[in-house]
């Protein structure tokens, strides 16, 4: 069976930590479903990835759909959290409820929005209502590259305490769970310890109650941002554009496809297609010769 939202909340209680992978289509869904992956988050950084946007935000609903329709098919057993991209869920409550229903009506398990205070009413509104909500405070990818751009939030008490002060009015809304990105270690460990909802890392320290990496981040597939807190897996980008070069050389060369990768007639098919082709031949040939002379 799927893992539910209360079996994410059980796993802090039972200090289990959390496996979270940000993961955008059907293949990769299925790869990390049956890869020991807890949750599957859908993330608006598909629009970075698989789209090529410089940001999260010209990222669409439309757009957060396409991706999370191939995640629900690929994935049986990990809980899905879909992204509210920007714009989807700020400016009115009935806004943000039908975005959301769109995509707990697709298959996902839950939305995840970006904030801590001040979309609290927004949380309490959509839990009350039904739809499991996962915050996210620290680096809010959505909105601090227009204030101050991508830093590393909590270093100051001051900071630290207005993301305590964050995080437990999320959990009194109703949230389950809070991501907390490129929080202070120290920061998010006191956080962690504070709420009773679990804390999902990134770059946040090894405290948290679990951790998210992006796909392509930790296989090295992505290849125009290598952030610190990313761990390379694998190299996967060197890997297949070796692979990918190789198709291109065979392929000029005549290589590929060989006789293994190739389909071939009966014999005795292919003789009766030769003898059609040399009887069509002679045929065509004295077609054209009586064409002529009709000219001449």
């Amino acid at each position: 069976m799927r893992i539910s939202v209360t079996d994410i909340k059980q796993k802090k209680s039972k200090s289990e930590k959390i496996v979270a992978v940000t993961a955008y289509d059907y293949s990769t869904a299925k790869i990390c479903d049956t890869s020991g992956v807890d949750m599957i988050l859908v993330g608006d950084s598909a629009g970075m990835v698989m789209l090529g946007y410089s940001s999260t935000i010209p990222v669409t609903v439309d757009e957060m759909l396409v991706f999370c329709r191939g995640v629900v098919n690929g994935s049986k057993n990990a809980l899905i959290v879909a992204d509210m991209p920007f714009g989807s869920y700020q400016p009115d409550l009935s806004l943000a409820f039908s975005n959301a229903v769109r995509f707990i009506k697709l298959g996902c398990n839950a939305i995840k929005i970006e904030g801590g205070r001040e979309v609290a009413p927004l949380v309490r509104n959509l839990t009350q209502n039904g739809v499991p909500v996962m915050g996210h405070i620290g680096l809010k990818p959505q909105t601090s590259p227009l204030w101050e751009g991508y830093k590393i939030q909590g270093k100051s008490c001051n900071a630290a305490i207005d993301l305590l002060h964050d995080a437990m009015e999320l959990e009194k809304a109703g949230a389950f769970s809070i991501v907390l990105e490129m929080v202070t270690a120290e920061s998010a460990e006191k956080i962690s310890k504070a709420v009773s909802i679990p804390t999902i890392g990134i770059g946040s320290g090894n405290k948290c109650d679990g951790q998210v990496l992006v796909l392509h981040d930790l296989l090295g597939l992505y290849d125009d941002i290598k952030p610190k807190f990313a761990k390379r897996y694998a190299d996967s980008h060197t890997l297949f554009s070796k692979a990918v070069a190789s198709y291109a050389n065979e392929v000029k060369s005549g290589g590929f496809p060989d006789p293994t990768h190739t389909f071939s007639m009966p014999p005795e098919e292919l003789k009766k297609f030769e003898e059609y082709l040399l009887t069509s031949l002679k045929t065509g040939e004295k077609e054209r010769d009586g064409d002529r002379q009709s000219a001449i």
